[in-house]
């Protein structure tokens, strides 16, 4: 389970008492070993971390190798076939086909659940139907709004959230999911929210806490419940910083919180110094990417900025590095990028590489009985799984999880390394085919 903010500020203090901020300072404790030369580069997109496509776009021809996450949406009422008693009945094999697709391309899965979406048909052919399961929308008290146009995005329905079922669903699902789920490595991340795309917002309809949005009692409710129950990393909209539609920033429990943010107008024309920015601040306090992944979209507001984002010389007077180092980014999906001016697969790859973490070891000694290894996190983020340093299947104790960027940590194996080959980092939350490389210093 996720843990609340005392644990985090131990961790902290434990992480950082373990870290230091030069590879060279000197430790008495490695009196004795002898240095061992290393050599490696890192050759691929790291696990959990670059760009980001949709799985009907180019995941399977020449941007396959330089993506290791795909999105998708993902519908409740897909996956629920009903109830009996207090037990909801699944049928996951929807769900499964999206799993199984991604990972058959080498990739990890970022998934959303949701239930409004405008002017989609997915659902039942409707225009804006929600995907709220059926046996719900049976219920003789549970009764659906509307809107024709909201925002200018198309028809919308909105989930009663007057309902009692409706409201106990929503926080089973996520029980019953995380059940399922929690350990499956095809899935990296999960996005959570409510309104239009989970986004935290029903911008173009009149907001009625209650019936159209949560309740601020039932999302507080609905969040710390997510945060018990979800091993996955999880992130919600920087939106939620709204504080008309939700609690968030204002109630201290909900701060304290392990969730991570996306934002769907990553670098759009008036990002720096006007909405985003002012949200990322508001929800994000500029530490919540320590503790929680930091990702989300290209802008759409125009076509031009998912064509133009990997400009090296920059887009809105911002480039992609500088912005991915600021927010400190894991992944953002970049789908209008492919087979554009700037969006190539070598490009892909070195934006990719830009994001989430790089681990370095930049000094290695050895004994007849204990192997010490630096490392340096290089990157713009930690990695958000655990993940171990490794002599063949004898891994260090402590988890490079706590690795802030620019910090270096001092982990021990017990055990001689005899070749580099020997030498790896592991993580249980990887696919077969993938694996995390490390780079060395010189």
């Amino acid at each position: 389970m996720r843990g609340t903010l005392c644990i985090l500020s131990v961790l902290a203090l434990v992480s950082c008492r373990n870290q230091m901020n030069t590879p060279t300072e000197v430790n008495n404790d490695d009196k004795g070993l002898t240095s061992v030369n290393l050599s490696a580069h890192i050759t691929h997109v790291q696990p959990m971390t670059g760009l980001v496509l949709w799985p009907s776009i180019n995941t399977s021809g020449k941007y396959k190798d330089v993506i290791s996450l795909e999105y998708s949406y993902c519908l409740p009422c897909r996956v629920v076939t009903g109830k009996v008693g207090d037990q909801v009945q699944y049928d996951w094999s929807y769900f499964e086909d999206i799993l199984n697709g991604i990972s058959s391309r080498g990739h990890q899965a970022i998934v959303r659940f949701r239930y409004e979406y405008p002017n989609s048909k997915e659902v039942d052919g409707t225009k804006g139907s929600t995907a709220v399961p059926q046996y719900i929308k049976d219920l003789p008290d549970y009764n659906e709004t509307y809107s024709a146009n909201p925002g200018g995005d198309g028809p919308t329905y909105y989930a009663d959230w007057s309902n009692s079922e409706l409201m106990w669903f929503t926080k089973q699902f996520y029980t019953d999911f995380a059940a399922k789920y929690n350990n499956d490595p095809r899935i990296a991340f999960v996005e959570i929210g409510f309104g239009h795309w989970s986004e935290y917002h029903i911008y173009g309809t009149t907001l009625r806490l209650g019936t159209n949005f949560p309740s601020h009692a039932y999302q507080k409710e609905f969040l710390m419940h997510v945060d018990q129950v979800l091993n996955l990393p999880w992130a919600i909209s920087i939106d939620a910083s709204d504080r008309s539609y939700t609690p968030i920033v204002k109630t201290p429990e909900l701060m304290a919180l392990s969730f991570g943010l996306f934002d769907d107008s990553f670098m759009c024309a008036d990002h720096e110094g006007d909405y985003n920015e002012e949200c990322w601040n508001a929800i994000g306090q500029g530490t919540r990417w320590q503790r929680g992944v930091c990702g989300g979209e290209i802008s759409y507001y125009t076509s031009f900025d998912q064509r133009n984002f990997l400009n090296p010389k920059g887009m809105y007077g911002h480039t992609w590095e500088e912005q991915a180092a600021k927010y400190h980014i894991s992944f953002m999906i970049s789908n209008d990028a492919p087979n554009t001016t700037y969006g190539t697969p070598e490009r892909f790859k070195e934006a990719a590489l830009a994001s989430g973490y790089r681990f370095q070891i930049n000094k290695c000694l050895t004994s007849d009985s204990l192997t010490a290894v630096y490392v340096t996190n290089a990157g713009v983020a930690p990695i958000y799984y655990d993940a171990f340093v490794a002599i063949g299947e004898q891994r260090a104790e402590e988890s490079l999880r706590n690795l802030m960027p620019g910090k270096t940590m001092r982990l021990t194996i017990p055990c001689t390394l005899s070749q580099q080959s020997d030498l790896h980092i592991v993580c249980d939350h990887l696919l077969n085919s993938q694996s995390i490389e490390y780079e060395t210093t010189k």
